[in-house]
């Protein structure tokens, strides 16, 4: 049954998603509206569609969270329908009812679905009388501790303790000892609480060498229930997800079909209609026995991977399902075609454990060529705002067989970058070429075992010459333009062409020693004086001994950037020394990433113990405690609301008998 679709949809999303939607839209012939807050005045999903609307300030409670405002966007643009996107309010069962309230077609489930699926005791409840198979435990509401840690002796240790609402990993807690469950509990209902106001608590037995499966359902309003297949999403890192792939190397056809039918009977157990995600867990050593975990009651951040491999837009079936259309799919028409594999870019520095970073693009640099996609939401010259996620990109590839399509993967992330920005492109190359990673012996813990080496990423020799030719070079334009010429901090002394930094000398070649720091290392690049030529779009072209060697570099304030064959190297110049009076010297608590103070926690003047929290630093929907490194008395060089960048000093703590010292002085 074909149906009239909309004539136009709000997408209630930004970045890269509202950009994906955009285009399906756009190839139905369907007018676009996108929302925007003050940070995404001029964000590439604002200036692709056809009307934008703002909604408000940065924070996303008053701008992409705020139902109000979006229904109301939607009312004065005309539109009939709103796309959530992932993320934001789209497994929210209010705004679902708002919707409908306001006339207006949700592109997702009801909110019955929503709220069932949202509650995972509620959800797991619904999918046993599906016959869905659940992991042992228990998941009774309004259990107390004591009555938890009885339920965990009979499940047998390890147990994993989870919070019934919410997600992301947050409250989750693995107890191999009974000894250790009293605190764990504790702990767990605590970060429930306070990360979902619900500190319900349910147990389960833990998997060993989990893998974690999930399967996409398509679902009409018309009864028609099929699954497209499942997605391997194993390579996470603190249960949020990093690399996905489709079809999974762990599941046999046998077993496939058999966790694709209960996908579909835990879409049937609420009613579902639309595009959602069923979620299951996998022992490894027994991968034919799988356990529903959770559903995902909308589009999934990886969903490209099932587009690759079925040919299905899943987008445009949210909109025809959206629409009353019937599905027109039987499950004898899936295929898989081949493997696709998605790699999640996030603006994160895994030299420092992760934490989010920011700044200014100075290019998007992206593959292209047949079985590449890119999924990005950034444009260059944009900022990362601090205020959401840190994804920025997704970079998704294709190929006939999985060893094709991890090299595939492989090379194309070697062809991207970000300048500007500290990304953890590298660290996805890393992954990919692992020889675990390359066989497919794949779980859920495998990301948060390597170790710092693993994750650490070091500059060559060459790429510190690179580095050590921007500033040069740019050193020499600034005095040239000036009228003078220096070399690396040199005094001027006129135009000559003995004092340019050629490298040509009557008796030997010029050497020049320049101070670079990456990822908080120290590092010196001696510059000889080899050939260099400079290419219009930044490609740099060194000789050096005797062999040519290329790369592209950007220099941006005070940093350079190097991208070459060996990766992405972000380097700074050493901050000179400042010359500070006793009662402002001391250890510094820095910014670890930019973002905003939202609590300062220690007043000025304060004496404090080492591990005392300061200050609380939020940025992209992560707070940072911020504790005092060494006893001492609290110097503050900030306030709450203030925005912060990258190594920002927040706090000095000054020893206190230099403390006391300064003040005698005085």
């Amino acid at each position: 049954m074909t149906v009239k679709l909309f004539d136009t949809i709000l997408i209630a999303n930004r970045g890269e998603i509202a950009l994906r939607v955009i285009r399906t839209c756009r190839r139905l012939g369907i007018r676009t509206v996108a929302v925007y807050s003050d940070a995404d005045a001029e964000a590439a999903h604002t200036l692709a569609a056809d009307v934008a609307v703002h909604l408000g300030p940065a924070a996303a409670s008053e701008s992409y969270l705020a139902i109000d405002k979006v229904i109301a966007a939607a009312q004065a643009t005309g539109a009939q329908a709103i796309h959530p996107g992932y993320g934001f309010l789209s497994e929210n069962p209010t705004f679902a009812r708002a919707c409908e309230e306001a006339g207006i077609v949700f592109l997702g489930p009801t909110a019955d679905a929503i709220e069932t699926m949202g509650d995972k005791i509620a959800a797991k409840q619904a999918v046993a009388s599906h016959s869905v198979p659940l992991v042992p435990g228990v998941s009774e509401g309004g259990l107390s501790n004591e009555q938890l840690a009885a339920e965990a002796v009979k499940i047998g240790f390890p147990v994993l303790i989870k919070p019934s609402a919410g997600g992301g990993g947050k409250g989750m807690h693995a107890v191999f000892e009974e000894s250790e469950l009293a605190d764990r509990l504790a702990a767990a209902r605590r970060e429930a609480a306070s990360s979902f106001g619900d500190d319900t608590l349910f147990l389960e037995r833990l998997v060993a060498t989990p893998r974690h499966i999930e399967v996409q359902v398509l679902a009409d309003a018309h009864g028609n229930v099929i699954h497209l297949g499942e997605r391997e999403c194993s390579l996470q890192r603190r249960h949020q997800k990093v690399i996905e792939e489709a079809p999974s190397a762990l599941l046999d056809e046998t077993t496939r079909a058999r966790i694709g039918e209960a996908a579909c009977n835990t879409a049937r157990s609420v009613g579902y209609c639309g595009a959602g995600t069923v979620e299951f867990i996998v022992a490894a050593d027994q991968p034919d026995e799988f356990f529903f975990m959770e559903m995902n009651t909308r589009l999934q951040v990886e969903h490209p991977v099932t587009e690759e491999v079925t040919g299905i837009d899943l987008v445009e079936w949210q909109i025809r399902i959206g629409a009353g259309e019937e599905l027109s799919l039987r499950q004898d028409d899936i295929t898989l075609d081949g493997h696709a594999i998605e790699a999640r870019i996030y603006a994160e520095d895994p030299s420092r454990g992760f934490l989010p970073t920011g700044g200014q693009a100075i290019d998007v640099i992206t593959p292209a060529g047949e079985g590449i996609r890119v999924d990005a939401g950034l444009a260059a010259g944009q900022f990362i705002a601090s205020d959401y996620d840190p994804m920025i990109a997704k970079l998704i590839v294709h190929a006939p067989n999985r060893a094709s399509a991890v090299q595939k993967l492989y090379d194309a992330l070697g062809r991207t970058a970000v300048p500007g920005i500290v990304t953890n492109i590298d660290f996805l190359r890393t992954l990919m070429s692992r020889d675990d990673v390359k066989a497919g012996e794949l779980d859920t813990g495998l990301i948060d075992r390597m170790s710092e080496d693993e994750l650490a990423h070091a500059p060559a020799e060459l790429d510190l010459l690179f580095a050590a030719v921007a500033i040069i070079d740019r050193q020499q334009r600034a005095a040239t333009a000036a009228g003078a010429v220096t070399v690396d901090g040199a005094d001027p002394a006129g135009a000559s062409a003995w004092d340019r930094p050629t490298g040509w000398r009557t008796s030997r070649p010029v050497e020049v020693t320049v101070p670079l720091v990456h990822a908080g290392t120290d590092y010196e690049a001696i510059w000889r004086g080899e050939q260099v030529r400079w290419s219009a779009d930044g490609q740099c072209r060194l000789v050096s001994g005797g062999q040519t060697h290329h790369a592209r570099v950007a220099v941006s304030g005070e940093s350079v950037w190097v991208m070459s064959e060996r990766g992405i190297f972000a380097f700074t110049r050493p901050q000179a020394d400042t010359a500070l009076d006793p009662g402002a010297a001391g250890a510094d608590i820095t910014a670890p990433m930019p973002g905003a103070v939202i609590d300062v926690r220690a007043a000025d003047g304060a004496e404090v113990t080492a591990g005392t929290p300061i200050v609380v630093v939020e940025a992209m929907k992560m707070e940072h405690v911020l504790t005092a490194p060494a006893d001492g008395i609290v110097h503050l060089k900030t306030q709450v609301g203030t925005q912060v960048a990258l190594d920002e000093v927040l706090v000095t703590i000054v020893d206190t008998d230099a403390e006391e010292d300064s003040q005698a002085e005085k």
